[in-house]
């Protein structure tokens, strides 16, 4: 799981941000939004302006030179912060079992490495400069592995997992598991439109996956437990597979008659299909066409799987103890990240109005 993340010099990040998901406290409800230590469903709060799309972007930096999965290069145009004039520097810990890997490097932009720096437990066990074109790796394995990178725009971390056959021990299988999270992590900028970064690559029809994987009917009790009531069917137009919705006997497309709100939700449920292959889903403003029963649904969905979830919303009515825990909402301010919990003195109780609170500026403190 991912345990915390820093950035520095991206975007609107001057300063570095810190966004620590390992500071639990010892609520006893909603545990299934915790898991070994860490926060496992994350909801992050913030104006307008503040930073949380940059803030998603920046998680996923990662995965534009670990793994060939799907880029978005247009979420990372003018890459460095206007202000601080330096390269940006990326922090991530993850917890595989009992350890704990470190990946820190720099970029000067979103396809420029100049360093690169991985540690498992404390001990350095990869560094390589991108500049000098030099660097040391002592995983086992690794050791007789051709270190020149001139003229290979590669990762030297995506190079080792490449082209070594690194011995079986507990040290290397954290570096593989690191690997597979990030090959396997998903950024949903858009439940709009399918605009995706991470996990796959390529755009398809949600409709035909769907029915294809044979969900059409497991498709349309998700629905009516969204409080949505349709009869869908399996059909053709023009040689494609559509979902097509019975009303008293007369067939239309599912598409022609959905609403935003439910074409968002239909897109949210293609990827819930996928939900046990993914490491780590972020879904910037998971909430832009729903109504609060439908975002309360979401995040309800969510947490009945094993994925590690960051949610970008604005709405601070399902800011609740009923939902969540207060070590589970998330303030972005001024480039602090800042779960609530941590936010004031106060000891927070599952009786507390928590959105209340929030909007009297109580998590200012």
């Amino acid at each position: 799981m991912l345990v915390q993340f820093k950035v520095s010099g991206f975007k609107n990040f001057k300063d570095q941000l810190d966004f620590q998901l390992d500071k639990v406290n010892n609520y006893e409800f909603n545990m299934d939004a915790i898991k070994d230590g860490v926060v496992k469903t994350a909801l992050v709060y913030g104006e307008n302006g503040e930073g949380k799309s940059n803030l998603s972007s920046a998680i996923f930096d990662i995965t534009l030179h670990l793994t060939d999965k799907q880029k978005k290069l247009e979420f990372y145009t003018q890459y460095l912060n206007l202000e601080l004039n330096q390269n940006a520097e990326f922090y991530y810990k993850f917890k595989f079992n009992d350890f704990f890997l470190e990946y820190r490097y720099q970029k000067s932009d979103a396809e420029k490495l100049l360093f690169e720096e991985l540690m498992i437990n404390s001990k350095q066990v990869i560094y390589f400069d991108h500049v000098k074109n030099t660097g040391h790796v002592t995983l086992g394995g690794a050791e007789t592995l051709n270190r020149d990178l001139t003229d290979k725009n590669i990762s030297f971390i995506k190079y080792i997992g490449n082209n070594t056959i690194l011995h079986k021990n507990e040290e290397n299988k954290a570096f593989d598991q690191f690997l597979h999270f990030v090959d396997n992590m998903l950024l949903i900028s858009s439940l709009e439109r399918n605009k995706y970064q991470g996990f796959r690559t390529g755009s398809g029809s949600v409709a035909k996956e769907i029915i294809e994987n044979g969900k059409l009917s497991d498709f349309q009790s998700f629905l009516k437990r969204a409080g949505l009531e349709f009869h869908l069917e399996e059909r053709e137009d023009e040689g494609e597979k559509i979902i097509a919705c019975n009303f008293n006997g007369q067939l239309v497309n599912f598409y022609s008659i959905a609403s935003k709100g439910t074409t968002s939700l239909t897109l949210f449920y293609f990827w819930l299909m996928q939900f046990d292959k993914l490491s780590l889903i972020v879904i910037d403003e998971f909430d832009a066409f729903y109504h609060n029963k439908l975002a309360r649904f979401v995040v309800e969905e969510i947490l009945q799987t094993q994925v590690q979830a960051i949610l970008t919303t604005h709405n601070t009515s399902i800011m609740d103890n009923d939902l969540l825990r207060p070590d589970c909402y998330f303030n972005l301010v001024q480039g602090n990240v800042t779960s609530i919990a941590a936010s004031t003195n106060k000891e927070l109780r599952k009786a507390h109005n928590l959105e209340k609170m929030y909007r009297a500026g109580s998590f200012n403190e």
